[in-house]
């Protein structure tokens, strides 16, 4: 073994500890590999960026705009209409909204799909007092099920074709992957449908039909402030930093006109009516007559707090947010970013009151309430997933269906025929939709998910390292002695298992840009065709069905799930085993290695 073989392994090694760590974010860990790359001289300097100029960091990208263009349009709100009545029983409404996400996957990210299939499933179960325990998980692995079906549907499918490429001249077309992706992810549906829900334990108690969350109005209530209140000619920060954060001020009622999410330097005067939020058992003593007077009714809801250019709205803590393991109190969200926290759930549990002191955790769900035009900055900042509206409109305008449509569907037309390449043709059809005012510029940009654009672009040069080191060369010959008298079929489970298993642990993009040149080193070395092993390796890679970590999707709902760590392996097991014989024979079949 070589030094830059040793090397190149070291890096390696120390990339997947940290992914498995999972206390550093992966975008970062994609950095420190790089740079270590380079510093070993693995990486040529000169080559250290050029991973940002591959095919498939732009491909993602632009799938990634178009995913956004595609939910702006109501196409979504159109196909989620169809889960009206699906929630008569659980089978029903499993194989419904988990149909509709595998769809959806396939032409859109990942995450966009189950992020805006999520709030339609808990309104469901709610309303027909059901766990929601038993449909999310399923909702999250059908999302990743139908991300097998396209080259756009997952980024180990572009991966895979850009490594193709690479080697051979020419990439994966857009529905090579349909033959096996279709068969697996219509097998796993199936399964989920039927056998999946059964085995997940009802983790959150649902008492009657409620489709309310949070009920804010419960600790939501109304009171003003009389002349000579000591609290008048105050800001509002400093009410709220009065009762050290556990009171907010989310509205102010000034002369008959509503002031909502008044900012921080905003002061109360005599005669205000404010609408306060916090823990009835603080707010009830201010009620002295002196303070503020007597307490009004109860805000009916979420609707009472929203207006033309202020919003309520639900958002779940991503991984890796900024805010993790941070307070309310510590972060100063609203002094910060103008945004009021009016709830928290956490694993579907009713809220408490006190929020100030409780530090976010991944999956968490937030009930912000703020400026339509300042939300979207906020989010960002906070590392938060905005969750589509409960609220499912039937009258949806079709124009913008039909253009959005219209050009993705003339995009993927153009690639499958062969007339310009996937990224030309995705970036011309990005170019129309801005055009079009189907997408914004600025939503162009905060579509794209950069720590995944960052780790693509980072680990692309280690991975051709690992092949020009001569390491994919000499793993694949081992693997090859050991495999000894396997049959093909055999050699080609183990390749999508070992894939499998890493993308449980680790992200499914590094498992695909590590996996494909040594599968490339396995068919060289067994004379076989390289298509069947790249195939492998894709769905191995998209398939991370055992922990919560494996994918974005399956952290999203681990929160309002409410789900342990046990209960995805308790599903994902016997998924992976359906994937194992349902997808080894469909390669050796579409794609004959000898």
């Amino acid at each position: 073994m070589t030094a830059e073989q040793i090397s190149v392994f070291a890096i390696i090694i120390f990339a997947m500890a940290m992914f498995v760590w999972n206390r550093v974010r992966y975008d970062l860990v994609g950095l420190m590999a790089l740079l270590l790359a380079v510093l070993t001289g693995v990486v040529p300097a000169s080559h250290a960026f050029e991973g940002f100029g591959h095919a498939a960091v732009i491909t993602v990208a632009a799938v990634l705009i178009i995913s956004q263009a595609l939910q702006n349009s109501g196409l979504v709100d159109k196909l989620v209409v169809l889960l009206a009545g699906t929630r008569k029983s659980p089978t029903l409404q499993v194989a419904a909204g988990s149909g509709i996400a595998a769809i959806l996957s396939s032409v859109m990210n990942n995450v966009g799909a189950l992020a805006l299939m999520l709030p339609v499933a808990l309104r469901n179960a709610y309303k027909a007092g059901r766990s929601p325990s038993i449909v999310l998980i399923p909702l999250s692995f059908a999302s990743l099920l139908g991300g097998l079906v396209t080259l756009i549907g997952t980024p180990p499918n572009i991966v895979i074709s850009g490594f193709r490429e690479s080697q051979t001249g020419k990439p994966f077309a857009m529905f090579d992957f349909a033959p096996v992706g279709l068969a697996v992810a219509a097998a796993g549906l199936v399964y989920l449908a039927t056998i999946g829900w059964r085995l997940l334990p009802e983790r959150i108690a649902v008492e009657g039909e409620d489709d309310n969350l949070f009920h804010v109005e419960h600790y939501t209530l109304e009171s003003n402030v009389p002349e000579g209140s000591p609290l008048a000619g105050m800001r509002v920060r400093e009410l709220e930093n009065k009762f050290d954060r556990e009171i907010s001020v989310v509205a102010i009622i000034r002369q008959g006109v509503r002031r909502l999410a008044p900012r921080a330097i905003e002061k109360v005067r005599p005669g205000d009516v404010l609408i306060l939020q916090g823990d009835p058992g603080l707010i009830q003593p201010l009620a002295d007559g002196k303070q503020l007077g007597s307490l009004g009714h109860q805000v009916e809801g979420e609707k009472d707090l929203e207006s033309e250019d202020v919003e309520v709205i639900e958002a779940v803590v991503l991984p890796n947010s900024p805010i993790e393991g941070k307070s309310m109190r510590q972060y100063r969200i609203h002094d910060r970013l103008g945004v009021n926290l009016l709830a928290l759930a956490r694993q579907g549990r009713q809220p408490t009151a006190r929020l100030k002191n409780i530090r976010f955790k991944t999956g968490d769900v937030l009930l912000l309430q703020g400026e339509k035009a300042a939300m979207a900055d906020a989010l960002s900042t906070l590392g938060c997933l905005r969750l589509a509206s409960r609220t499912i409109s039937e009258d949806i305008p079709t124009g913008k269906i039909w253009l959005s449509t219209g050009i993705f569907g003339a995009a993927i037309a153009a690639a499958a025929f062969g007339l310009v390449t996937v990224p030309i043709a995705f970036m011309a059809a990005v170019l129309l939709l801005v055009l079009t005012d189907t997408i914004s510029l600025a939503e162009m940009y905060d579509a794209i998910e950069w720590p995944v654009i960052l780790l693509l672009g980072t680990l692309i040069p280690i991975g051709e390292a690992l092949q020009h080191t001569g390491g994919t060369e000499l793993i694949a010959n081992g693997l090859v002695s050991v495999a000894g008298d396997v049959p093909m079929w055999g050699i080609i489970a183990m390749v999508l298992a070992v894939s499998m298993w890493l993308s449980d642990f680790v992200h499914n993009t590094p498992t695909a840009i590590l996996m494909a040149p040594i599968a490339m080193g396995i068919a060289s070395g067994l004379n076989a065709n390289p298509d069947a092993f790249l195939m492998a390796v894709a769905v191995g890679a998209a398939s991370p069905y055992l922990t919560p970590i494996g994918h974005q999707s399956n952290t999203l709902v681990m929160g309002p799930g409410g789900y342990k760590f046990q209960d995805y392996t308790r599903v994902g097991l016997p998924l992976q085993v359906i994937i194992l014989i349902v997808a080894v024979p469909m390669i050796m079949w579409v794609w004959p290695p000898l």
